[in-house]
């Protein structure tokens, strides 16, 4: 049996990445491929209670231990993603390792360490990177941002890092996620279909 794929989508938050993956993981299984999908962070879980509090400011952890936090709430799911690749399924995860690179380089922390702390989790063998700028992600939610939401300044370093990372990577793909869903739906269908 062949492994299956690990697609992972990127960006700010608003950029798309929850509807596009569940698009994708629905074309997939539409197309007899096989596919499940996970969301990250998941605030089901104890770490990721821990999580959803400091974003919502009722905890405050240092940017390295919420990055590890975050790093920790995705090895949570690491047997899942194993078996489901090994299946040959195609894993589909709205957020991944780039996202901790980004958002942990953003405040200061050595990305190069924060890539060797994730090299226990599956590669991604694709990055899709939906890009957006920070004024279109706040515009598009305007009540109930979290703490990152908030502080544009950081996002635009977030952003820098994404852009970063895929320029310097093989695998990732940037696609204009200022455009209509649906156009951004082809863009990544086309991308996926070309593996």
């Amino acid at each position: 049996m062949t492994r299956g794929r690990l697609i992972a989508f990127e960006g700010l938050d608003q950029s798309g990445k929850q509807t596009q993956a569940l698009r994708l993981r629905q074309a997939l299984n539409a197309n007899g491929l096989g596919a499940v999908s996970f969301d990250f962070p998941d605030y089901g879980t104890p770490i990721g209670r821990e999580i959803g509090a400091a974003l919502s400011g009722q905890r405050a952890f240092s940017p390295d231990c919420l990055q590890l936090l975050f790093v920790a709430n995705r090895c949570e799911h690491r047997p899942a993603i194993e078996t489901a690749l090994a299946a040959g399924q195609w894993v589909v995860c709205d957020r991944y390792l780039a996202s901790s690179i980004a958002y942990g380089e953003a405040q200061g922390l050595d990305p190069e360490w924060l890539g060797l702390i994730q090299r226990v989790l599956p590669p991604a063998d694709l990055t899709v990177l939906l890009d957006i700028a920070p004024e279109v992600a706040a515009a598009r939610k305007q009540q109930q941002r979290d703490a990152f939401e908030q502080d544009l300044a950081l996002l635009g370093r977030v952003r820098a890092s994404y852009i970063r990372q895929a320029s310097a990577a093989p695998g990732w793909y940037v696609v204009d996620a200022a455009r209509d869903r649906d156009d951004v739906t082809r863009d990544v269908i086309d991308l996926v279909g070309g593996l």
